[in-house]
């Protein structure tokens, strides 16, 4: 059996730079450079702190590092591996998750967790930029999986009288956007706003990540050609499976998302 190349590095004991940097930098080189796969298996801790004469701690400080960048995933009883490359998903098109997901050959399910009709509060009654605050609004959250891992917390609040007859049982069999798109309902413009946040126990139970794990806070205002909105959506979608790039140039600016997911990698466009 093939030597991992991971174990064909050494470390520097008189550098500044701390041991487990200088390990997770090792495993990134073999990352980039090929030689370490998707799917291909990290040595073992034993086998780490045997080869570079380091101790547990350390060893796990560098997996954990590399874990919260996204680059390897843990497998319980099975050991650690690298994770599969990261999807580029353009934005410059409005798509349903589902659709969308479909179209870069990925398998998207959701598990709806919320469905209910309420009297929306004051902040939901603005961003629907509702004349009767009265109007009641449905409020459904999901969880969105991409090839069976979960990716996005979501939220979402549209008015009732978008599609009156909407059901629990009908929002779990259908995409909404096709609901919508039935009754001639189109996205014509949306606007994103990204921050940072890092999620509570609750959120990271459902999103199988440990609490405090880096993720993205996304609220979206969806409207038709009219200008009219009738969507407003908060996201919490998971930091060591998306990246947000911005290229700048001279018409203006692009923005795409990347994706990590347990599928193959291909870039929409």
């Amino acid at each position: 059996m093939d030597k991992n190349p991971v174990l064909m590095s050494r470390l520097s004991m008189e550098s500044d730079i701390p041991l487990y940097s200088q390990l997770v930098n090792i495993i990134k080189r073999n990352i980039t450079a090929g030689t370490l796969n998707p799917g291909d298996q990290l040595p073992s801790e034993s086998e780490l702190c045997k080869n570079f004469d380091i101790s547990r701690s350390t060893v796990r400080q560098a997996v954990s590092m590399l874990e919260d960048e996204g680059l390897v995933v843990r497998k319980q009883g099975r050991g650690t591996y690298v994770a599969e490359p990261k999807v580029r998903r353009k934005t410059e098109k409005l798509y349903s998750f589902t659709s969308e997901m479909s179209s870069m050959g990925l398998t998207p399910s959701s598990k709806l967790v919320e469905y209910d009709v309420i009297e929306p509060p004051p902040d939901i009654v603005k961003m629907l930029e509702l004349d009767n605050p009265l109007t009641p609004v449905y409020k459904f959250s999901r969880i969105r999986y991409v090839n069976g891992e979960a990716m996005t917390l979501e939220t979402s609040f549209y008015p009732q009288y978008l599609y009156p007859t909407l059901t629990r049982s009908l929002l779990q069999t259908h995409s909404f956007y096709s609901l919508l798109y039935e009754r001639g309902i189109v996205p014509y413009e949306a606007v994103d706003s990204y921050e940072a946040v890092v999620m509570s126990r609750r959120e990271a139970e459902l999103l199988g990540c440990r609490p405090g794990s880096p993720a993205f806070s996304v609220q979206r205002v969806t409207r038709t050609e009219n200008g009219q909105p009738y969507e407003f959506t908060q996201s919490l979608v998971r930091g060591d499976r998306v990246k947000l790039d911005v290229y700048l140039h001279k018409e203006g600016v692009t923005f795409s998302r990347n994706v990590n997911h347990s599928g193959k990698n291909e870039e929409k466009k």
